[in-house]
């Protein structure tokens, strides 16, 4: 792998809790305004510009590219955001509760995702993926980095440990708990050269980011005559963290409507491709199950092991989706049927039950974990899971490092 040191944007140490802020794709419009509210240095306010606009503008409007372009010069010329003054490779260590992850945060090139050494396990939907391209090319900037895992390397392992025993450059609490610390590698050189024996990586979370990174490298690419490969707009911000280390949450499903079915009608056809258990725990406990929240009473799934060599086939969510989303409520695109909503298993079985209480859904679906093993042996078989199959946690924040071109 080729990865690269970079002179990064980041906020003061006295400021960084005030920066620093959830991940563009995790808070809706109104999320987002509420936390900014009463911060003018909260970095939503360009990552989700949208919020210093009127109520209702369109997402995709110029408007909101051009204000987090003048958010973005704003934050640099007040100096809420300072420049690195040497090229730095970094170090990101993330606590929760009591789990810690840790991983170096430096420059991928987009040829490596091009050419597969970056690997994926999820489809794009192009308009997300536009919205982060046209970001991307507004700012001249990678405002947030792709989450990459990779099988974890012993002399890796030793130089993060040994950086992390230094003073952090960064160390921020998150109104969540969550603790944030950065620090900067005295010797950055050393990490380059040991990623060199790292053979591929795995896009954990990010593809949308990963892919726009690419194409604005592309693009960049053909506007520019005298292009070497060694321009700034070949390489994208990404976090590398050992997959030992990674914990991933389920992403729950809920479907706004039964398809023309009444509840007892749309639960006698489920009752005919799963094993049904009343009275069901909201939480699966293992595979091969997954909790139905209908009409205000939870349902245990469950099913025999899938008899297929193709290890998408044997997910979970691939079950769920062949049997029950597609042939009874008729989700036959999950990336494109606006029926259907994916929430984060961080929200809690709770978070399931209340959307449909509140009829905002019909049915809702809480899902037991994807494996890191399993992701890796997909995207290794050169396949992709079905959409939203993996959350992790916890999430990194953005504005603590940004990328510039």
């Amino acid at each position: 792998m080729r990865i690269k040191a970079f002179k990064a944007l980041y906020p003061s140490s006295d400021i960084a809790h005030l920066v620093a802020s959830p991940p563009y794709d995790t808070v809706d419009t109104d999320e987002a305004r509420l936390i900014a509210e009463a911060n003018p240095w909260s970095f939503l306010r360009i990552v989700r510009s949208e919020i210093d606009l009127p109520t209702g503008t369109d997402l995709y409007s110029n408007q909101v590219y051009d204000r987090a372009a003048e958010n973005f010069e704003s934050f640099i010329r007040e100096q809420v955001l300072v420049r690195d003054t040497q090229d730095s490779v970094y170090v990101y260590s993330q606590t929760m509760g009591h789990h810690t992850q840790t991983g170096v945060v430096a420059c991928c090139h987009v040829e490596d995702y091009e050419n597969k050494l970056i690997k994926r396990h999820e489809k794009t939907r192009k308009d997300k993926e536009e919205d982060r391209l046209r970001h991307i090319l507004t700012l001249n900037a990678h405002t947030g980095p792709v989450f990459l895992t990779y099988r974890r390397n012993e002399a890796v392992d030793k130089m993060v440990d040994e950086i992390r025993s230094g003073s952090p450059l960064l160390d921020v609490i998150a109104p969540d708990g969550v603790g944030h610390t950065i620090w900067r590698a005295p010797r950055p050189d050393e990490l380059v050269s040991a990623f060199g024996g790292i053979e591929v990586m795995y896009i954990a979370d990010g593809h949308h980011r990963a892919a726009a990174s690419a194409r604005a490298g592309a693009e960049k690419r053909s506007l520019n005559s005298n292009h070497t490969g060694r321009e700034e707009y070949n390489w994208f911000l990404s976090v590398m963290f050992p997959s030992n280390q990674l914990k991933i949450l389920p992403y729950n499903r809920c479907v706004s409507d039964l398809n023309g079915m009444t509840e007892s009608e749309f639960l006698e056809k489920v009752r005919g491709r799963f094993d049904v258990r009343d009275n069901a725990d909201p939480v699966p406990q293992c595979g091969r199950q997954a909790s139905m929240y209908l009409g205000g009473d939870w349902y245990g799934l469950s099913w025999k092991p899938v008899s297929s060599a193709d290890p998408v086939e044997a997910l979970d969510v691939s079950v769920l989706q062949n049997r029950l989303l597609g042939p009874i409520l008729g989700v036959e695109d999950p990336c494109t049927d606006e029926r259907i909503r994916f929430i984060g298993g961080i929200k809690g079985y709770s978070a399931l039950s209340s959307a449909v209480d509140s009829k905002k859904a019909s049915v809702a679906f809480s899902m037991f974990s994807v494996t890191v093993e399993e992701m890796m042996a997909i995207a290794d078989a050169g396949q992709t899971m079905p959409p939203k199959s993996t959350w992790f946690e916890p999430k990194l924040r953005s504005g603590l490092l940004v990328h510039t071109f």
